[in-house]
């Protein structure tokens, strides 16, 4: 139940869902393609290296950019959300 009393936070504006999940979508893999070229799936011979590891690699390294994007990124998705909005008015 809502209290009269108290103030309210304004209400959220509704997001077009489809546009707000291209935009972090396209975040998600620009921000793997920084973490790659950074050298995060590098592998090292501590762990052994090996063909196996180098072919998941890439997966950590998505989830890791997934992950930073779900915490709130570095704020691409939302610019880029905003800019399609403003393309479909």
């Amino acid at each position: 139940m809502v209290d009269p009393i108290l103030p309210q936070p304004p209400a959220q504006p509704l997001r077009h869902e489809k546009l707000w999940q291209a935009a972090q979508e396209l975040e998600s893999v620009f921000l793997a393609q920084m973490l790659k070229t950074a050298g995060l799936g590098e592998t090292s011979e501590t762990f052994g290296g090996g063909v196996g590891e180098e072919q998941f690699s890439s997966f950590l390294i998505r989830e890791q950019a997934d992950a930073m994007v779900d915490a709130g990124g570095i704020g691409l998705a939302e610019m880029l959300y905003q800019s399609l909005v403003e393309r479909e008015k």
